[in-house]
């Protein structure tokens, strides 16, 4: 499952995968509070967190990852992705790719310099 994580600084919006992510997660959770964010201020800011809790992705759901980010591709303003999973190295490329120098990955154990960065401006 995707559960929101509500100890973000201002302007940043949080997410952390738990247990195994399925296809329904996206679309119950991250979709509708990203495209809220879009609706509201125009630009994305996100930290995406893979961390000890997260098993697996189940199915195509890593590539709901990819799919969420070009449905609006110039609204994400930073995005980091912290996890120690090695499974998330297709979505961490992928976003690199999408997004350079906006998409940045962070181990687990740097997730207050994930915040960091995601609120930074510039």
């Amino acid at each position: 499952m995707i559960r929101r994580r509500h100890d973000m600084p201002a302007g940043v919006l949080g997410f952390e995968a738990v247990g195994e992510v399925e296809d329904d997660d996206y679309e119950d959770v991250l979709v509708p509070a990203i495209e809220a964010e879009i609706a509201e201020r125009g630009k994305v800011r996100l930290v995406y967190v893979l961390g000890p809790e997260f098993d697996e992705y189940e199915g195509d759901a890593i590539w709901e990852d990819v799919k969420l980010g070009v449905r609006h591709p110039l609204s994400f303003e930073r995005m980091a992705i912290v996890t120690d999973a090695r499974g998330a190295g297709p979505a961490i490329k992928a976003f690199s790719a999408l997004w350079p120098g906006k998409a940045r990955a962070f181990p687990v154990a740097e997730l207050e310099a994930a915040k960091a960065w995601a609120a930074t401006t510039g």
